[in-house]
């Protein structure tokens, strides 16, 4: 499965918890925009930190999620792959193992047209 694969189910996923219980994911997705929208980081540090969290919880929806807001929001690839290894330091051998997906979700989308 590929990054774009998995950004295609988390749309088909949001579309589909919108229609069948609006309450519970329009609350979880206000308080996102919340904890996102505060100024006291930047949305590539924040960015940086949701891709250590998303390696550390070996989530590959939320690695091509937080991966492609990083690029968006201008993080080098070094900058993610050192983000990434913060999660591996705190979080051991199962993250490692989670550069895998990782690393083929950056050349994925650092290859698209705008980013090659």
């Amino acid at each position: 499965m590929t990054a774009t694969d998995r950004l295609h189910e988390i749309h088909v996923l949001l579309d589909r918890l919108k229609q069948d219980y609006p309450a519970e994911i329009n609350s979880f997705l206000g308080f996102m925009g919340k904890a996102e929208g505060n100024p006291a980081l930047s949305t590539a540090e924040k960015e940086l930190i949701n891709i250590a969290l998303s390696v550390a919880a070996q989530c590959e929806w939320c690695i091509a999620l937080h991966c492609r807001g990083a690029i968006a929001a201008g993080a080098s690839r070094d900058a993610i792959m050192s983000a990434a290894f913060q999660a591996v330091l705190m979080h051991g051998g199962p993250a490692l193992m989670y550069l895998v997906p990782l690393s083929q979700t950056l050349d994925e989308l650092l290859s698209e047209p705008q980013h090659g």
